[in-house]
């Protein structure tokens, strides 16, 4: 036996229906705290320390990743 249940309601009576809470006003003051500590974050860095940080990284990866690809061969080369 199949039953199909069709309901059309909107998410704000869903969630009435439910009993589950309104957080709309929750969502826009946490999405409003996350626009502002990015524009701070943002305006904190230069575009020279940034340019460096990413090239920090960039350099750990190929190195982690060079290791990890010797390490690998190594492993083949020895009979592992």
């Amino acid at each position: 036996m199949k039953l199909k249940i069709e309901v059309d309601c909107s998410a704000d009576e869903a969630r009435a229906f439910l009993g589950l809470p309104d957080v709309t006003s929750l969502n826009a003051h946490l999405v409003e705290e996350m626009k502002r500590r990015i524009d701070q974050n943002v305006a904190m860095l230069q575009p020279d320390e940034l340019i460096r940080s990413w090239m920090a990284l960039g350099g750990q990866a190929t190195e982690q990743f060079r290791k990890l690809m010797t390490a690998g061969l190594g492993g083949m080369t020895r009979g592992e």
